[in-house]
């Protein structure tokens, strides 16, 4: 079965506004759109050990102000023995979503809920579980991020749906992407994954119509479906490269005030998504580990250098780059998470370190130091742009003098890299970071002040394309290159798609990432697997 916006019963309700319709496909597309009852499945998330939110959409067939709707859960999937329930009011003010958190459940115990409308009508069953508490010998988690529709069909969560080994989904970011219809690579565009709406999201009718047109699909569903989720936004649920006063792709004088913008994205993804609106919570796993989810994109993040690093480079002072590296690269004041969460991050550390094994922080983008690869301009494609030979070369120039790769990751941001590290090692903390956002896959020993801090599996995409689009040699020969450039990274892969899966014990943390054969076409077939792992106390890879 096939997904496109065009033929199947993508919903959204009236609340959305009549902007959101105005679509190529005209007067049917509309009428779709406004059909009613449970219009994408359900969802779960913000595990606790005795509670769990739960999420639906509903739209009542006859107009309404409001609607009821009943949360039941049960032990079976039957529902012959209810233990819990709750209740919810949505409307068209949030879209239709509705969002019920739980309470008096057992920890560590699979759990299956419902939810039930005014008219009697019923919702897909969905399956969830608790987090344990006390001595906990074993807790499996999927990573995942970036999942770019039009380029391929979500088979990482159609895999990961599958497996009964998992307990937890953790979604890194780039759950959508604001782009229009126009910037997508025909080439590289899979047959009937079509965007709505088709012009880059701005408004809130847009995001919304956006979310829609992701959760239609049906592998997405049923990762929901399947196990809980806990989920962090990186910079596609608003627009490329977004930081607290603007983004890479928001252009003020065409799309507008960026707060309005920036203000629609949020409120919709705490509509759509499975998520609090606590702006960064920590999750505890027995006395296995710690789960930290944050921030570090709309509410802090100051403005990333790309601009002044450009002028570096475009400067005929001899020493403009390195005036760059040692005065602006190096600004106290730029934050990725500002003072507050580094802060609360730093005390969690402290606290629970002491009394659980691991702590796993999800981040949005990468906290691995990465240079350039000195070989890499002879590695890229015959007939490339010359702009990106000369975005290249930079980058080599950059890398000559100890400048890494990206601005607007952990590399562009050293002081609060070496602040959020040195809270790890005051807290003797077991650090393990899972990260996304680079499309391909990166294993990281990270180092503070010449001693091992932790270790970072960085995953890879579940659709979108990464470096290798621009590369024209055995990717192989492109990782080993990334590897030999970087003394903390470990292993590299820079051409596949799929997920990761974190296995945690008490003495080790095992990650593996997972490349699906193809995003082509709907295949859940496996083309090969990585595997590392850091013991306890070691903080860095297992050799």
């Amino acid at each position: 079965m096939t997904f496109t916006t065009d033929r199947r019963g993508l919903v959204l309700g009236a609340g959305m506004g009549l902007g959101a319709l105005l679509l190529p496909a005209g007067k049917a597309l509309a009428q779709a759109l406004l059909a009613p009852g449970f219009t994408h499945s359900v969802a779960s998330g913000e595990p606790g050990p005795d509670s769990m939110l739960l999420w639906t959409r509903y739209v009542p067939a006859a107009q309404a102000e409001s609607v009821r709707l009943d949360a039941e859960i049960a032990l079976d999937p039957d529902f012959a023995r209810p233990i819990a329930a709750g209740s919810v009011r949505t409307g068209a003010w949030r879209d239709w979503t509705a969002k019920v958190t739980v309470d008096g459940l057992k920890p560590g115990t699979v759990y299956w809920y419902r939810f039930v409308a005014p008219d009697g009508s019923m919702s897909p069953v969905g399956r969830t579980k608790t987090l344990p508490v006390g001595d906990t010998r074993r807790f499996g988690l999927a990573v995942f991020s970036c999942s770019n529709l039009p380029y391929g069909r979500f088979n990482a969560y159609a895999h990961a749906a599958q497996r009964d080994d998992l307990d937890l989904w953790l979604h890194v970011g780039d759950y959508i992407y604001e782009n229009g219809q126009a910037t997508v690579n025909a080439a590289r565009a899979v047959a009937d994954r079509t965007l709505a709406p088709g012009h880059e999201i701005l408004a809130l009718a847009d995001y919304r119509l956006r979310y829609a047109c992701y959760r239609a699909d049906p592998d997405l569903q049923r990762l929901h479906q399947q196990a809980p989720m806990v989920a962090l936004w990186d910079d596609h649920e608003s627009s490329n490269d977004s930081w607290e006063g603007g983004a890479d792709n928001h252009q003020r004088d065409k799309e507008g005030d960026w707060n309005a913008r920036r203000a629609a994205a949020i409120q919709v993804y705490r509509e759509w998504m499975p998520v609090s609106d606590e702006p960064w919570k920590a999750y505890p796993i027995g006395t296995l580990a710690t789960l930290y989810r944050t921030e570090s994109r709309l509410l802090a993040r100051t403005e990333p250098l790309d601009d002044a690093l450009k002028a570096a480079f475009q400067s005929t002072d001899p020493d403009a780059l390195r005036a760059f590296r040692d005065g602006p690269w190096q600004d106290r004041s730029l934050t990725m998470l500002g003072t507050t969460q580094e802060s609360w991050l730093a005390h969690a550390f402290q606290a629970n370190a002491r009394t659980t094994a691991w702590q796993l922080v999800g981040m949005g983008t990468i906290m691995g130091r990465t240079l350039m690869p000195k070989a890499v301009v002879d590695w890229l494609k015959p007939g490339t742009k010359p702009q990106t030979v000369e975005r290249y070369r930079n980058a080599l120039r950059g890398a000559a003098i100890g400048l890494p790769l990206w601005m607007d990751r952990w590399d562009g941001y050293p002081q609060g890299r070496a602040r959020l590290l040195r809270a790890a090692q005051a807290a003797d903390a077991d650090l393990v970071m899972l990260a996304g956002d680079s499309h391909n896959a990166w294993a990281y020993g990270l180092v503070e002040d010449g001693q091992p801090a932790g270790v970072e599996f960085a995953g890879h995409s579940v659709t979108s394309g990464g470096i290798e689009g621009d590369l024209g040699v055995d990717p192989r020969i492109a990782a080993a290159g990334f590897v030999a450039a970087n003394p903390e990274l470990k292993w590299a892969d820079t051409s596949r798609r799929g997920y990761m899966m974190l296995d945690v014990t008490p003495q080790r943390v095992t990650g593996e990432w997972l490349f699906l054969r193809t995003v082509r076409e709907r295949d859940i077939a496996l083309a090969g697997t990585h595997r590392m792992h850091v013991e306890r106390g070691r903080r860095a890879f297992a050799a």
